[in-house]
């Protein structure tokens, strides 16, 4: 059986329908957004105050999505990354809470 990887994955690498990538999808979400940057802050010190010595991030937007029941409409599973990158480079001191990944898309 050949080993699959996500390279072979179909739609994987594939561009985005509109021709727009992440970073600039993610930089005009957040211009629009400025409180949902303030909001995750706000959520990251919450949990460090209250014990915690990692902080995920998908679990941080699940938690602002719930804060925000009507929704927080065009808020990205893909901006996360984005979004704890913003954070560590406002508060460096988050490194050892905050995992990051090489990124693999633009």
């Amino acid at each position: 059986m050949p080993i699959l990887t996500q390279e072979g994955l179909p739609g994987f690498n594939l561009p985005s329908r509109s021709g727009v990538s992440i970073s600039e999808r993610f930089r005009a979400f957040d211009a629009a957004h400025p409180w949902v940057y303030r909001a995750l802050e706000q959520l990251v010190a919450e949990r460090l105050a209250s014990g915690a010595d990692r902080v995920g991030m998908k679990a941080l937007f699940e938690a602002l999505r719930w804060r925000h029941p009507h929704g927080v409409k065009g808020l990205n599973n893909s901006f996360t990354a984005l979004y704890a990158r913003r954070l560590l480079a406002a508060h460096p001191e988050w490194t050892s809470v905050i995992e990051t990944r090489r990124r693999r898309s633009p």
